[in-house]
């Protein structure tokens, strides 16, 4: 991804994009995404602000798609979305981790989690022991989750961390989950029942049928964009879910 716009985002978004980016190409064999047409790279307006948006993905044998997000609208507010979407022959839950920076450098929200991608919204054994097994983290301002977020795990993390100790804490939160993801699925043998394969898709249109009610990212891209283009990009860039 280029570094044009993340250096001039939030430090917290920097720091984590070069994590999320290093983590990979250390613990995966990352191949090239082929990115629809025209959503690469785009710019727009939004309230009279410039909103630029830059998209990067790879693909290995156990991911369909890594996706690392970076936007940007005017001088006031930066965005960060990363998703990993497993694979269907291979038992993963879905990594996906969010920062919204606003005015005056405040993060007004922060997000990571290992979401369960099967019917029954139940993480492996191995990703309940290791995630268990971290060290607990307390944040001076945890945040709820919305009505239609029954998709994610117990071991959630929605906060607007405060001050630079905060915001090392849920750096270092992502990072471990990022890892512990990796070095399991670099482990992990792929499925072979069609039943398995099956609940595993079933698992991932769910999550991305209920990622697509977000309310707040799709008015934003609305208003850049219209309704059309909105519901494209929603679709098939930031959860196209397995037909």
């Amino acid at each position: 991804m280029s570094a044009s716009l993340r250096t001039r985002q939030h430090h917290l978004i920097q720091k984590l994009a070069n994590s999320i980016e290093e983590i990979w190409q250390k613990n995966l064999d990352l191949e090239p995404y082929i990115i629809p047409e025209g959503l690469g790279y785009i710019e727009g307006h939004l309230e009279g602000e410039k909103l630029v948006i830059e998209n990067c993905c790879y693909q290995t044998k156990q991911f369909r798609k890594l996706h690392l997000e970076l936007a940007q609208v005017g001088n006031g507010l930066d965005i960060l979305h990363c998703v990993m979407f497993p694979n269907p022959e291979y038992a993963l839950p879905i990594f996906g981790a969010d920062i919204v920076g606003g005015r005056g450098g405040a993060i007004s929200a922060a997000i990571a989690d290992l979401s369960p991608s099967n019917r029954e919204k139940s993480l492996p054994a191995n990703y309940q022991q290791s995630l268990a097994s971290l060290k607990n983290v307390e944040f001076t301002h945890p945040r709820a989750l919305p009505e239609w977020a029954d998709i994610f795990s117990e071991f959630c993390l929605f906060v607007r961390p405060i001050g630079a100790e905060e915001e090392a804490a849920f750096l270092q939160r992502v990072e471990d989950f990022l890892t512990i993801h990796c070095q399991i699925a670099n482990n992990i043998e792929p499925l072979t029942s069609e039943t398995d394969v099956a609940n595993a898709i079933a698992g991932q249109q769910y999550y991305c049928a209920k990622q697509q009610q977000n309310d707040k990212t799709r008015r934003v891209l609305e208003k850049s964009f219209g309704e059309e283009w909105a519901d494209r990009y929603m679709t098939s860039m930031l959860f196209d879910s397995i037909v």
